[in-house]
């Protein structure tokens, strides 16, 4: 396998590729391919109803998950950047250290959250098919063997974080990668296929401090379609 990139991958690594590949060209309201003024980052709608994924994940949780949690990091972001513009007009970097921390960990938030929704389908969709299947098969040994793999890291994320299925372009492979709080430990360029929230928000008030039961639950849930549509858009 050659290792020069195609002029495909480089506009993937140029910022593309995680936004546009995994929330289909749109990422909270924005369209990313076009070049206009920027809008601020809204809310994403979920994909079903607020109980539609019960009993693995209740509605209780979904409410308070999406309404509150991902809303803060939208309402963060949006804050972030609305600083910073006034900064640049003030000429004062004084405190770029943190509005720069404040649009990666707001800004990453965002985008997984609105990955992880679209990761879900009520009643899960059996095991994955066609090209990623064969894809994990061959990154991964099996597909057994990816499971194994992917429900070891996202339960052994070290505080609160991620568990993330991406498509690496460079190496045109799939990576199980680990993510802390949203915004590390990430392989620039990657492009997130499904994601698995492990922050205590995400399972708490129902499976209190049984994340390895949640995360069981989350894997039965997976949209191995959605996710095998956004993996052709990322690799083809």
């Amino acid at each position: 396998m050659s290792s020069r990139m195609s002029r495909r991958d480089v506009f993937k690594l140029a910022g593309l590729g995680a936004l546009s590949m995994a929330l289909g060209e749109k990422a909270g309201g924005q369209d990313v391919g076009a070049v206009k003024a920027a809008a601020p980052y809204t809310l994403p709608e979920l994909p079903y109803a607020y109980g539609a994924l019960a009993p693995g994940i209740e509605e209780r949780v979904l409410r308070v998950h999406h309404d509150k949690h991902h809303a803060g990091y939208v309402n963060g972001l949006n804050t972030a950047l609305e600083k910073l513009e006034k900064a640049r007009a003030a000429g004062d970097m004084g405190g770029i250290k943190a509005l720069s921390r404040d649009v990666a960990f707001n800004g990453s938030g965002h985008v997984l959250h609105s990955l992880y929704w679209q990761s879900m389908t009520p009643g899960g969709s059996g095991e994955p098919k066609g090209e990623l299947r064969k894809a994990l098969d061959r990154d991964f040994g099996s597909f057994a063997a990816f499971t194994t793999q992917f429900l070891a890291a996202t339960k052994d994320v070290e505080g609160s974080g991620w568990g993330i299925l991406a498509w690496e372009p460079i190496g045109r492979r799939l990576l199980v990668l680990q993510a802390e709080k949203h915004q590390n430990l990430t392989v620039w360029g990657a492009v997130p296929l499904m994601v698995s929230d492990v922050w205590e928000h995400a399972y708490y008030v129902q499976y209190e401090n049984r994340r390895a039961d949640y995360v069981d639950a989350f894997f039965k849930l997976i949209d191995w379609s959605a996710t095998a549509s956004r993996f052709e858009k990322a690799a083809g």
